[in-house]
């Protein structure tokens, strides 16, 4: 037996299935959902972070839309929220590093 006791993509289980394997599983409540997906935005950033696999970066993709789902925002919103705040504050195109302020 082998414990796991973290979200998972949707066809995971069905997967494992296929593996021969037993999975249990639960539906999260809401609440419950959204602090695991927090965990897992955080698991696929460092996963990202320790390869740098574009891969991972469409995991941690995935996970954010999840979450802008749950909290009922479209995507179209998401990306006029974004396109405000770059035109506010500016991207990270000019890749400008601050060191200090005298």
């Amino acid at each position: 037996m082998k414990e796991y006791n973290k979200l998972v993509r949707d066809r995971i289980p069905e997967i494992m299935i296929n593996k021969g394997c037993k999975p249990v599983t639960r539906i999260l409540n809401d609440e419950d959902y959204l602090n695991e997906l927090n965990k897992k935005i955080l698991e696929e950033v460092n996963e990202y972070l320790e390869s740098g696999e574009v891969e991972e970066l469409a995991d941690v993709c995935e996970v954010l839309y999840a979450i802008l789902n749950l909290k009922n925002v479209s995507l179209d919103e998401f990306h006029k929220i974004r396109l405000e705040k770059s035109e506010k504050r500016g991207a990270f195109n000019d890749k400008i590093f601050l060191e200090r302020e005298d």
